[in-house]
This record gives C-alpha cells, sequence and structure tokens, in this order.
C-alpha cells in the first residue's frame, strides 16, 4: 500500500514599487491566513532599525551574496540598485512547500515575474498599485527609512516597474488600505480555493 503524498503548497507573490504598500499587505495576509509562511529573501541592503536578520531578510554581505549566486542556491536574484541585491533562496522556498504552506513572496517587481515563470500555475502574482507616482513619493519619504537620495533612485524606478503591471495575473489599487488587504486576502481564498 503506497503512502499518499502530502500535499504541496502554492505560491503567492506580492510585488509593487517601493511604498506602494506591499510588506504591510503580506503581513496582513500572514495573520489572516494560517497555511501561509512568509518567504525570507537575501539582501545586501542595510538593516533597518526595526528588522531582524532571518525574519525581514538574511542581511549579508556583496561577497556573501556573490558566493550564494556561484553556489546556484538562489531561485532568482537581481540587482535592483546599484550594488543593493535581492535574491530569493531554493532552499527557503521548497522548505515551505514541502511542508504544505503556501510560500508568500515580497518582492520587486522583476523577481515577480522571475517567480511567477518559474513556477507558472503553481503561483499567484499580485501586483499592488499604488494611487498615483506623487502618493508612492510621499510615502516614502514620509516613512523616513531611506534618505533623499535613496528615495529618488527608488523613484527612478517606478515607471518602468508600473508598466509591468499587466503581466501579472491581478493588480490591487492601494489607495485605501484595508479594501487592498480585503482584495488580496479574497485572491488569495481563491487560488488556494479556500471558503472565505
Amino acid at each position: 500500500m503506497s503512502i499518499p503524498s502530502a500535499k504541496k503548497g502554492k505560491i503567492i507573490i506580492l510585488s509593487a514599487p517601493s511604498g506602494a504598500g506591499k510588506t504591510t499587505i503580506v503581513q496582513e495576509c500572514l495573520k489572516r491566513i494560517s497555511t501561509l509562511e512568509f518567504s525570507v529573501s537575501a539582501t545586501t541592503r542595510p538593516k533597518r532599525d526595526h528588522e531582524i536578520s532571518g525574519r525581514d531578510y538574511y542581511f549579508m554581505t556583496a561577497e556573501k551574496f556573490q558566493y550564494y549566486i556561484d553556489k546556484g542556491s538562489f531561485l532568482e536574484w537581481e540587482e535592483v540598485y546599484p550594488g543593493r541585491y535581492y535574491g530569493t533562496f531554493l532552499s527557503e522556498v521548497q522548505r515551505i512547500i514541502t511542508h504544505g504552506h503556501s510560500a508568500v513572496f515580497d518582492v520587486d517587481v522583476m523577481g515577480g515575474l522571475n517567480i511567477k515563470k518559474h513556477y507558472g500555475a503553481e503561483a499567484l502574482a499580485l501586483f499592488i498599485m499604488p494611487p498615483s507616482v506623487e502618493v508612492l513619493q510621499q510615502r516614502l519619504i514620509a516613512r523616513g527609512t531611506e534618505t533623499l537620495v535613496e528615495v529618488e533612485k527608488r523613484m527612478a524606478k517606478v515607471e518602468q516597474e508600473l508598466a509591468m503591471a499587466p503581466q501579472f495575473d491581478q493588480i490591487i489599487l492601494n489607495d485605501n488600505l484595508p479594501d487592498a488587504i480585503d482584495q488580496t486576502l479574497s485572491c488569495i481564498h481563491n487560488f488556494l480555493q479556500i471558503n472565505a
């Protein structure tokens, strides 16, 4: 008699330009759907005061990041800004989905599309759309985690990122956070076939 294999989890991707609110929405989804588990990305960017290595990101040097690139450890990686790398460990995703949970990604737009390309129909890719470029810039300045130079770097990519929105499975407008959270939860429930 064969033992049935455990049900594998799926992939949930939330992408957006910086400041669109994807991290806040991801955190709410994790609180409300018990079968979701956050996939921790690696980055070479400096740790912010409230962040914890291993929970928010795996923070590392560019040399260490390069070591993992050379080893083939990443499902996807990108130099998002000059000298600023982000990547997804394949081992992290495998660990989550083989335990029957669904891996949730809070990633930049290119990273989201690369993950979707890899997993196809097993992945739901959601694009969190800011109400406007001006609002996005105000949010980035207001959160106070970057210098004005860093805000300008992030803003320089926005038009390019917004142009990629139609490549995602669903676009969710975040002009009202509770509504955006509800829409995101509804998309995830439908994808995972959970009765909301």
